[in-house]
């Protein structure tokens, strides 16, 4: 048998292969657009940290010129000091009472908020508001509030109840004041991402919730909770580095770090220690070798989070 003649086939044309073109086409181009970027990073950021680590070796004093190469010892004289360790205790309950406090208020809040109740963008606005205020005003209305002799806080208590706190004079209650002040500060921060977070939610989990029964507590802690682990690990981060550091206004204005009790002021966190040592005491050395310390804290609370917090984020629904 012969095999049938079959019609001829024009050849498949080849594939043209299509690359991407190149987005820069030298490799100076890239450099000088992040060139203005690198130059403010040099100046601003990178520089004065690596001056900063080497003065933390000297013994350096800005008033009288003096500096003497001294090593490691400005770290073991801080180490070794129980004013410090007082302060860095203090400091660390302080950073935890308001991430937790902060945090959970944030979320609750954030959550009624987003309710659909009539008048909820003025409830919106009002959550947000502290916020916008900068911290020596926030602390001066606080000052202005809890001031024991004519605070209008103290007023009231005194016309309801006769008593007059002395709130910035006992350590207990001015702990306890600058720490709410702080919470009342940044929690407009949280609740403007919270109620980002839960508008993005999705309709569908929480509806299989309702309909397999859940009330709104377990619908709240259950499903809502775990759908925001991604904003809460991105708040624990922001709100520890702002306790830490955006403190100082506050504490400037109400406290200026007292009232003294033990060894150092009960409200003198790290970063206000840093601010009387540098400014009020000129011991730079110290100071920067404090600026070490804390710069090495927040590495230290960051690869913790990264390292245990991150297990418990899940990302999708």
């Amino acid at each position: 048998m012969t095999a049938l003649p079959t019609a001829p086939t024009e050849a498949a044309p080849a594939a043209r292969e299509t690359t991407a073109a190149p987005a820069f086409r030298g490799r100076l181009l890239p450099w000088l657009f992040l060139a203005p970027t690198l130059l403010v990073l040099a100046v601003f950021l990178y520089l004065p940290a690596m001056q900063t680590l080497s003065l933390s070796t000297y013994r350096s004093n800005i008033v009288l010129g003096t500096r003497q190469f001294v090593g490691l010892s400005n770290f073991a004289e801080l180490l070794s000091s129980p004013a410090y360790r007082q302060v860095a205790a203090q400091t660390l309950a302080f950073v935890a009472l308001v991430v937790v406090l902060g945090l959970g208020l944030g979320l609750g809040l954030a959550w009624l908020a987003s309710r659909p109740i009539r008048g909820g963008r003025i409830y919106r606005l009002l959550l947000i508001f502290p916020y916008a205020l900068s911290p020596a005003v926030a602390g001066t209305l606080w000052l202005f509030l809890f001031n024991p002799e004519v605070g209008a806080v103290n007023q009231l208590l005194g016309s309801l109840f006769g008593v007059r706190p002395r709130w910035l004079d006992d350590p207990t209650l001015a702990f306890g004041l600058v720490t709410a002040a702080a919470v009342w500060k940044g929690l407009g921060y949280n609740v403007v991402f919270y109620l980002a977070a839960l508008t993005n939610l999705p309709k569908e989990v929480l509806e299989a919730a309702e309909i397999d029964g859940a009330n709104g507590w377990q619908s709240f802690w259950r499903v809502v909770v775990p759908l925001l682990s991604p904003m809460t690990f991105f708040l624990l981060f922001t709100n520890v580095v702002y306790a830490l550091f955006d403190s100082f206004g506050l504490v400037d204005i109400l406290t200026r770090g007292g009232p003294v009790e033990g060894q150092a002021g009960v409200t003198t966190f790290l970063v206000y220690q840093l601010y009387e040592d540098a400014f009020r005491n000129f011991r730079t050395g110290i100071a920067a070798a404090e600026a070490v310390l804390m710069l090495l804290l927040v590495g230290v609370i960051t690869l913790l989070q990264f390292r245990f917090g991150s297990r418990r984020v899940h990302y999708g629904a």
